[in-house]
């Protein structure tokens, strides 16, 4: 779980431009190693009444990365740019909602009396499951409304995802909301000067973890996509390879145990790989026998 947002104009610190670290990047941890230090302000600058932060920052580059990477790479695919605007804009708007509320159920003691911070999407706190879920039905309900082939779009998606998010887990990490437990390896990461995470205290850099295990990912797709040959598969297996490297990575999060030693983004990654690895496999099974039934018939 991510600690809950702290009111922006708290008093024990104040809003600077860019406030890089002044201590040495690499120093003695609480824990008796050497680690990393980030000492960067969340907000990067304030213009008249506006604030923006790193967290909103790279959460704009994310978006804009994920669907040009998949732009890009479908190029010369099936759909269209022009196809594909529409039921962008849905999950983007859909993946806001869904990873907004996944962050708010999971810190409802904290939103229930400060209700009003619920819809501070800038200064962090989504939950990347509920995006992914909010994301998936909007583009859903689009492709229906608009009578688009759905398991296109998703398999359009598959890979520009895992980018934007990988590009938006830098702003956690300059932020602080998605940090580790306490470790003393040599990679640790310290922060001095985040609301958002315990202060000089050495944890696991878990975004890092989870940015190296997205851009595998997506390797492994762009490599094997020539053998997926049923419309959805792509996507399916990004969801399951995704869920299986995000079970393991949630043991190094700082996250509430919510069924016994389990967290809730354990218990998300079980239910979605078992369901994407029996979907991928039915899907496949199913265009096999339809291949089969083609050929007798032909």
């Amino acid at each position: 779980m991510t600690l809950p947002p702290s009111p922006r104009h708290s008093q024990d610190r104040q809003s600077q431009a860019i406030s890089f670290p002044l201590p040495p990047l690499y120093k003695q941890s609480s824990l008796g190693g050497h680690n990393i230090t980030i000492g960067l302000d969340p907000d990067i600058l304030t213009i008249g009444g506006a604030t923006i932060s790193w967290h909103g920052l790279l959460m704009a580059l994310a978006i804009i990365a994920g669907v040009g990477f998949s732009i890009y790479i479908s190029r010369n695919g099936d759909l269209s740019p022009e196809t594909v605007y529409t039921p962008v804009l849905w999950a983007l708007v859909g993946g806001m909602l869904g990873a907004r509320a996944t962050h708010v159920i999971d810190n409802f003691d904290h939103y229930s009396e400060n209700l009003g911070e619920i819809f501070l999407l800038w200064e962090g706190g989504l939950g990347w499951y509920g995006g992914l879920i909010g994301g998936a039905l909007a583009a859903a309900i689009c492709a229906r409304i608009k009578h688009l082939p759905l398991a296109k779009l998703l398999d359009f998606a598959a890979p520009g995802v895992l980018v934007g998010l990988s590009v938006g887990r830098i702003g956690c990490l300059l932020n602080g909301d998605s940090h580790g437990i306490a470790t003393d390896l040599p990679w640790a990461i310290t922060y001095t000067n985040t609301p958002f995470a315990p202060n000089d205290i050495a944890g696991h850099p878990s975004p890092v973890y989870e940015i190296i295990w997205n851009i595998l990912v997506v390797g492994v797709l762009l490599r094997l996509r020539s053998i997926f040959k049923q419309d959805g598969e792509l996507f399916l297996y990004m969801i399951a390879l995704y869920s299986f490297g995000r079970f393991f990575i949630s043991w190094t999060r700082d996250e509430t145990e919510v069924l016994g030693a389990l967290h809730q983004a354990h218990l998300i990654s079980i239910i979605l790989f078992a369901t994407a690895v029996s979907s991928a496999i039915y899907i496949r099974i199913k265009g096999k026998s339809e291949q089969e039934k083609s050929i007798s018939s032909g």
